[in-house]
């Protein structure tokens, strides 16, 4: 008799991953599927398959929560390796490595503390952004022109952590949908040499950290307000027809509304 991969109750989990490196985002969820039993789960923020770190996963219907969790600002730990170049801005499409100059070390810091705040930045050609429903990545793969628009990441905080040549290691604090490749490019331009990142690591995604698959309590992570209800439970089932709710807070909104078995 075939053993069964995964179990038919429904469960709901939310927890950060550990992402290895060279292994895609989707490819690491479906062996959390298997390790957990349980096909219905999804994940936040796409790590690139050679970059490794916090992922945020959910199970069951706690996929539902993820645009309501406190998500960012998102920090990482980046290495620019000096003198290479690169397709894709990672080690995974190089084109050619050549020696590069000896930097200052007071140089570098100085260019890393200029980068704080708002930059605009062009997203990198291999990256999961869709133009006209095709993700970027399999257009530039194809050898097709990619197009993308420019966007702004805000650096909140950015520091030199290493130097030793020709790699340069970096911690960066940044808004949620931010390229690390991009901004290393940014950097490597300011200061005059080309380079590539070399090792990229999420170290946390706001207020999420790796802490070996702990449970966490969605409770905790909801960047929403809670209001309190002294209604009927059951007329919950006819939310959208009622106009007349008893809530405490009456502005326009998204609110968490506590019971003692059940959270809407």
């Amino acid at each position: 008799m075939q053993k069964r991969l995964y179990n038919k109750e429904l469960l709901n989990k939310l927890l950060v991953v550990n992402k290895p490196m060279y292994i895609s985002s989707n490819s690491y969820l479906n062996k959390i599927k298997r390790k957990y039993k349980n096909k219905k789960a999804g994940f936040s923020g796409t790590l690139d398959p050679f970059a490794c770190g916090c992922l945020i996963v959910a199970f069951g219907q706690y996929t539902k929560l993820f645009k309501y969790l406190k998500k960012t600002p998102k920090k990482y730990k980046a290495v620019l390796w000096l003198g290479v170049s690169s397709y894709s801005e990672d080690i995974e499409n190089i084109i050619d490595i050549k020696d590069e100059k000896a930097l200052d070390i007071n140089d570098i810091e100085n260019e890393i503390e200029k980068l704080k705040g708002d930059i605009e930045y062009l997203p990198p050609k291999y990256c999961a952004k869709k133009i006209n429903g095709k993700r970027a990545y399999e257009l530039a793969r194809a050898g097709l022109e990619v197009e993308l628009e420019k966007q702004v990441m805000k650096i909140s905080d950015i520091k030199l952590i290493s130097y030793n040549h020709p790699f340069i290691t970096f911690e960066a604090t940044v808004s949620e949908g931010s390229y690390i490749r991009s901004l290393a490019q940014i950097l490597a331009k300011n200061l005059g040499v080309t380079g590539t990142l070399s090792y990229l690591q999420r170290l946390n995604e706001g207020e999420f950290y790796f802490k070996n698959e702990k449970d966490l309590n969605p409770l905790d992570y909801l960047d929403l307000e809670v209001n309190n209800y002294t209604g009927n439970k059951q007329l919950l089932d006819e939310w959208e027809k009622n106009t007349n709710w008893k809530l405490r807070k009456k502005d326009n909104g998204k609110y968490i509304i506590l019971f003692e078995e059940f959270l809407v």
